[in-house]
């Protein structure tokens, strides 16, 4: 049980990370914070220091910091609903804010232990590669495929994921020239319902130095942001079903079976859900992060402020839509692993 065990720590501390990010904002900010909990449910235990209770709860998928006059009027001068549009501002985006932070700090974890980094540039083919034959060259560099641009090997291994028939358009830099590529080939394998392009070719790697370092986690950090935004407009636009979404249930599987083969294997997921985490809650629905800075921003930009009533209807609604896609997920993710 012990690779479910750290899953699920690693989920809670993402989630405190978040919320930490609230609550320092906060703080700092002089908002007053009544409460900083970790989990949903039957209280645990709690305790008072200074004006603050701190709660852990049973149940380990989610929390909060709930400040005086967050979603409701307060006379306290140090309430949220009384500071400046900025401060409030501020103090909601730095939940996101934090977690694209220790995103960007788990991938130079990854990245540390390298001694080369790839590239996207092409070194040599397998034996009788199909890619070769249909237009692929040595020395090419990849800068798109299907129009998505290339920066590192992830963007190409989610550009080469669930593509019908296994065949792609692609830009590559040959000769210091751009060329376009119509219709390059490659053999392809299924797994759960997903094709995968099975790579024939191998690339050149890079020199590890303390500023290729730098520019490796920033460009691979990126990536890994890319990627959850197409993620997302593809399952919109119908490429993914709900059986490729996970919810807390399928991530901690997920996670836990990563670290059954190694600890050092729960470093690139960790990143990729934090910084998942980070920019889902930047999405301008109700009930996330995002949807309260449009609030906010409508505030700034229009000089007066939402009415707090129509604002907690939505917010509302919005918080009763998420629960119900998350209990479907979830629901979804305990399925599969019975009948997997």
């Amino acid at each position: 049980m012990w690779p479910y065990l750290v899953a699920v720590l690693i989920f809670i501390a993402l989630i405190i990370i978040h919320e930490f990010g609230h609550f320092i904002a906060a703080k700092l900010l002089g908002v007053r914070v009544n409460e900083f909990a970790v989990g949903f449910g039957p209280k645990l235990f709690s305790k008072k220091m200074g004006e603050t209770v701190y709660k852990a709860n049973l149940i380990p998928l989610g929390g909060y910091c709930s400040m005086e006059g967050e979603d409701t009027e307060s006379s306290d001068p140090r309430a949220f609903c009384n500071k400046p549009a900025w401060r409030r501002f501020i103090i909601v985006v730095m939940g996101a804010t934090f977690n694209l932070i220790l995103g960007f700090i788990l991938v130079a974890a990854v990245l540390a232990p390298e001694k080369r980094f790839t590239t996207t540039t092409i070194a040599e083919f397998s034996e009788n590669a199909v890619s070769e034959q249909s237009g692929l060259k040595v020395n090419d560099k990849i800068l798109s495929v299907d129009g998505r641009k290339i920066f590192t090997t992830y963007d190409l291994s989610y550009a080469f994921t669930n593509v019908k028939g296994g065949t792609v358009d692609m830009t590559v830099l040959r000769d210091g020239e751009d060329v376009k590529l119509r219709a390059i080939r490659f053999d392809t394998d299924e797994e759960n319902g997903i094709s995968y392009i099975k790579v024939d070719f191998r690339v050149y790697g890079r020199e590890k130095t303390f500023l290729s370092f730098i520019s490796e986690t920033f460009k691979t950090g990126v990536s890994y942001c890319a990627v959850i935004w197409r993620s997302l407009i593809d399952l919109i636009s119908g490429k993914y079903g709900i059986s490729a979404v996970s919810g807390p249930v399928g991530v901690t599987a997920a996670i836990g079976s990563a670290a059954k083969q190694s600890l050092r294997n729960i470093l690139p997921i960790a990143a990729l859900i934090t910084i998942n985490l980070g920019l889902f809650n930047l999405l301008p629905l109700p009930a996330l992060d995002g949807g309260r800075l449009l609030f906010i921003f409508i505030e700034m930009i229009s000089r007066r402020k939402v009415p707090e009533k129509y604002e907690s209807l939505v917010h509302t609604v919005g918080f009763i839509i998420l629960i119900g896609f998350m209990l479907l997920v979830t629901l979804k993710d305990i399925w599969s692993l019975i009948f997997k």
